[in-house]
């Protein structure tokens, strides 16, 4: 009787995983991350940069540029508004008048976050149109405690002409109708950037 042949299966799944691993072994891991220096991406040397200009909230009238899209249960009222959200597309104007030349809009949110006091969590980018700055933008993140006379905000980056954009906003109350609601805020940036 003859002797069956064995079976190539196993051989060559021991050939495959043998060339596979020496396969694996021999490539280079690929890298995550790697240092490279500003001048390798164009960037020459860093600048500061002062920026003023008028941050118009408006809450009232038939066209607000702030509104409410959330607020806290009517039945656990605080006296700081704690809870509530605000969307806001503010004109940014050189001057305070608000039929002065817009340089920007102030796009984004703030929350008012404190129980005991008025004090709001801005998270926001001035995004700036026309001269030099025109479709860059900065990016802030920080608490914005209303009565104080100036207030502290970090910018936290920034895109365009403002790129790896680092520096702080101070802000200070130039009108506020107790009325309306309405504001205009004066704003000094400034900002590190290359």
């Amino acid at each position: 009787m003859a002797k069956p042949s064995p079976d190539p299966k196993p051989t060559f799944l021991v050939l495959f995983t043998l060339t596979l691993c020496i396969a694996l072994a021999s490539t280079k891991p690929r890298k995550f991350s790697a240092t490279t220096s500003p001048s390798s991406l164009g960037l020459t040397e860093e600048k500061l940069t002062h920026i003023k200009f008028y941050f118009h909230d408006i809450v009232s009238g038939r066209n607000p540029t702030a509104v409410r899209v959330a607020e806290a249960d009517v039945t656990n009222a605080s006296r700081t508004l704690f809870g509530d959200v605000m969307v806001m597309d503010d004109p940014l104007t050189i001057l305070p008048d608000p039929a002065s030349e817009t340089v920007g809009y102030a796009q984004g949110m703030y929350v008012s976050a404190s129980r005991t006091e008025l004090s709001l969590l801005m998270v926001l980018n001035f995004a700036f149109k026309g001269g030099d700055f025109n479709g860059s933008s900065l990016s802030v993140l920080g608490r914005n405690a209303v009565f104080s006379g100036v207030r502290e905000m970090p910018i936290v980056g920034g895109n365009g002409a403002f790129r790896f954009a680092r520096g702080y906003a101070q802000a200070k109350t130039y009108s506020f109708d107790l009325k309306t609601g309405d504001a205009v805020v004066e704003y000094d940036v400034y900002v590190m950037h290359y």
